[in-house]
């Protein structure tokens, strides 16, 4: 049984599902079906945060959520994680976000990774998790997931405005490169901004910088392949849209395959959006994922880390896989 004190924080700390609709949030409204998948990834992400906050327990916690639809369980876990991350910087004993991490999600790392990054966003400075006692290869996530959280919930300042939030890469030490992996999560946020509408996203994306754009898009790929929400025609024109950007946008929707694979969470869209934006079946694109992943050892060149690297591959063996008519 939770606590008297978990039900509280559950109830003080976890926002209202009116906070993830499309109309409170001010997004683009394509049509129902794309309005009914963002508001669910969104109460998802609210029932894993939720169950966190009231057991603080990783094992507890998995299993409330194990009986979650496939389509949006990963969200849920990026909610336990966001949970997690805030009970341990509320108490004086930690340790509950690791022990998630290491055992039940193991499976949703990187989904886990992100909902840190949302408890950096909700937490005074003094509190923030460290990233340098995260894995060094993925602690960028947790980057991407606070750049995510300020599009989602500051969309005027951080989309309309295109205004960059460099606290968490100043306060972090992680550098310069911390504010590329917040785009990159700027990018996910700009799938649910734009309501799913691919013409309205390419617009989004084309109204920041042209130095940005590629780490915006390889977002938009990731949300485009995970959260789902568009059919293969509107995909092939997501697809045109990105141009030169093309091969960022596979790579993030390579990510997204290897992210659902590796929990066990493939759905229908993630093979439509794989075979159009990669050119591959889903379990194609997680694999050259796994197989480009650089091993994160020796000296790390800040402005080039070992995850950028990594995404370069990627994007770089799209590039040419593209260039011999690949996609569809």
């Amino acid at each position: 049984m939770a606590s008297v004190f978990g039900v509280l924080r559950r109830r003080i700390i976890t926002p209202s599902p009116s906070e993830v609709t499309v109309e409170t949030r001010g997004f683009h409204d394509k049509n129902p079906a794309g309005r009914e998948v963002l508001e669910t990834v969104g109460k998802s992400f609210l029932t894993g945060l939720g169950d966190a906050l009231e057991t603080g327990s990783a094992e507890r916690t998995d299993r409330r959520l194990d009986a979650l639809p496939t389509r949006y369980k990963g969200f849920a876990y990026e909610g336990a994680a966001m949970g997690l991350a805030l009970v341990d910087a509320m108490s004086l004993k930690g340790g509950r976000t690791e022990r998630f991490l290491e055992g039940p999600g193991a499976p949703h790392v990187y989904m886990a990774y992100v909902g840190i990054g949302w408890a950096m966003a909700r937490l005074p400075r003094p509190l923030w998790p460290r990233t340098d006692r995260l894995d060094p290869l993925l602690r960028w996530l947790v980057h991407d997931g606070y750049g995510f959280h300020q599009a989602y919930f500051h969309t005027d300042a951080h989309v309309r405005r295109r205004v960059r939030d460099g606290r968490a890469a100043r306060y972090t030490g992680d550098g310069a490169y911390a504010l590329r992996a917040a785009d990159q999560g700027v990018g996910r946020a700009l799938w649910f901004v734009g309501g799913t509408d691919v013409d309205r996203v390419a617009e989004l994306v084309d109204s920041f910088a042209e130095g940005r754009r590629a780490d915006l898009y390889a977002g938009v790929g990731l949300a485009a392949t995970y959260a789902g929400g568009a059919d293969a025609d509107e995909l092939r024109r997501l697809r045109g849209h990105a141009g030169e950007h093309a091969p960022h946008l596979a790579q993030g929707g390579s990510f997204a395959a290897e992210a659902r694979i590796r929990a066990g969470l493939v759905v229908p869209h993630t093979e439509a959006a794989s075979e159009v934006l990669c050119g591959m079946d889903a379990e194609k694109a997680a694999r050259l994922a796994r197989d480009l992943r650089p091993e994160a050892a020796g000296t790390e060149d800040p402005d080039r880390p070992w995850y950028e690297v990594w995404r370069s591959l990627l994007a770089e063996e799209f590039a040419l896989r593209d260039g011999g008519g690949a996609h569809p």
